[in-house]
């Protein structure tokens, strides 16, 4: 059987440290996901899957539609050998629907175009539908 607990504020154990729950749930990552190159996902939030559309270019399928493409997201990847970051791009196409949304975001190896990482991780920050 569900439950549902209403509370306006949580403090910690010692009754300090008091923050609003709606600070808590819209300052949440609606979605996060860490996969590898080949868009095996290792661990996510809110992710149905990862869509390998072509070196480079990567699909985030989500399990819950955000409300609007109104959302903040960064990404960081790693190479192949580990030791070095990039970025990922700015361009950002967003499907949206009642009951899902896509987002498809591109790696690039600092300037130097599309890429694979060995490790690719995107987290996104907004409101759910």
């Amino acid at each position: 059987m569900a439950s549902e607990l209403r509370v306006n504020t949580l403090k910690d154990a010692a009754g300090n440290n008091s923050i609003a729950t709606s600070f808590v749930a819209g300052g949440s990552a609606k979605l996060w996901c860490n996969w590898a190159g080949s868009a095996t996902v290792n661990n996510s939030f809110n992710t149905a899957s990862v869509t390998d559309n072509g070196t480079g270019n990567f699909s985030i399928n989500t399990t819950s539609a955000f409300a609007n493409v109104n959302y903040c997201r960064a990404g960081f990847a790693v190479n192949t050998g580990g030791t070095s970051g990039v970025l990922i791009d700015s361009t950002t196409t967003i499907t949206q629907t009642d009951s899902t949304t896509v987002i498809s975001i591109e790696v690039n190896y600092l300037n130097d175009g599309a890429y694979d990482g060995n490790r690719d991780e995107v987290i996104v920050h907004g409101d759910l539908a």
